[in-house]
């Protein structure tokens, strides 16, 4: 199994999930986060002050599936939440051991499926 997590731009959301869904996932973790990266924030105008906002908001989402899917999953993600700007946001791909269903005790992909 792998891990999915992707941070993106948070007006993507619905295209990314739309497109997941266009794939066959069944199922994914949004978390609401802030983060920067080369563009290290930016600044703002508020009441005639300037301040820097270092941290924009993102965010992020995690997805477990099964290995066959994840290069059409990353491929999704990356296709539905680029606009071609800094700031688009990143995937990381990485190995799952085990996953258990709390409800049912079942493990291994059937958890996920």
């Amino acid at each position: 199994m792998r891990k999915v997590e992707a941070i993106i731009k948070p007006f993507k959301l619905d295209e990314v999930k739309e497109a997941l869904g266009g794939i066959g996932v069944q199922g994914l973790t949004v978390t609401e986060v802030k983060g920067f990266g080369r563009q290290k924030g930016h600044k703002e105008l508020y009441r005639g002050a300037e301040y820097v906002v270092e941290f924009l908001p993102k965010v992020k989402l995690e997805i477990v599936i099964p290995d066959e899917k994840a290069k059409a999953v990353v491929d999704a993600i990356a296709k539905a939440a680029t606009t071609g700007k800094i700031g688009d946001g990143k995937i990381f791909v990485s190995t799952v051991d085990d996953a258990v269903r709390i409800r049912t005790g079942e493990s291994g992909e059937v958890a996920v499926s």
